[in-house]
């Protein structure tokens, strides 16, 4: 009876360490916290504003105004990831079609004339139903208290021609809303948009169009 309990003894103990050690889960597991620092923020255009400044180059009745296009429908997403700035992103998608003068300079008649030479000449959304710009890296320094001085670079697709661009924003991110403020500049002739003659001749601008942004977004 001894020998035998002496033999299954053995026997239990060789099969106990041939088993493989408990994972230590808990203690090698990282946090969800420390898994997903990326936070997504969807684009409300309602909240937001997308200008064009375009400084006018012809010498007509408005001579010395500058169109004022706003954007008035736009979506799109920012993905800001805090623990690695260069693993954040943008995409923004501008509906053609919302594009309209919004300058005081201009009364209602002139600028109903202005829309319809955006239209149907200068930015031909039948044609081109979309501006579009995609983030292809992003750079940058957190400035504490969620805020942050970034470039995002990428492509900007205007007109059917894609052209790629930087752009400087200051970004805050406040609770669940993130807003990013800035400008930037392009060369309307990079993405063969015209300067109209046609008709009244009143989107006749210059080559350099600046736009400023001041874009609001909400966590989801």
């Amino acid at each position: 009876m001894i020998r035998r309990r002496t033999l299954l003894t053995l026997l239990l103990g060789a099969s106990l360490a041939i088993l493989p050690a408990p994972l230590e889960t808990n203690a090698r597991q990282p946090s969800a916290h420390q898994a997903t620092p990326t936070q997504r923020f969807r684009l409300d255009s309602s909240q937001s504003k997308f200008i064009a400044h375009a400084l006018r180059g012809g010498l007509l009745w408005f001579k010395g105004h500058e169109h004022l296009v706003a954007a008035r429908d736009f979506s799109g997403e920012a993905q800001l990831n805090s623990a690695s700035l260069a693993a954040s992103s943008l995409q923004l998608s501008v509906r053609t079609d919302s594009m309209v003068e919004t300058s005081d300079a201009f009364t209602e008649p002139q600028k109903q004339i202005i829309n319809k030479e955006l239209r149907e000449i200068v930015l031909e959304p039948d044609k081109y139903p979309e501006i579009a710009f995609r983030s292809s890296s992003v750079s940058g320094k957190s400035l504490g208290s969620g805020q942050y001085d970034l470039k995002i670079a990428g492509a900007l697709t205007l007109h059917g021609v894609t052209r790629p661009i930087v752009i400087p924003a200051k970004v805050t991110v406040s609770g669940s809303d993130l807003r990013a403020v800035g400008e930037f500049s392009i060369d309307r002739s990079d993405f063969n948009v015209k300067a109209t003659s046609a008709f009244h001749g009143m989107v006749r601008v210059r080559k350099k169009v600046r736009f400023t942004f001041d874009i609001v977004g909400h966590k989801v």
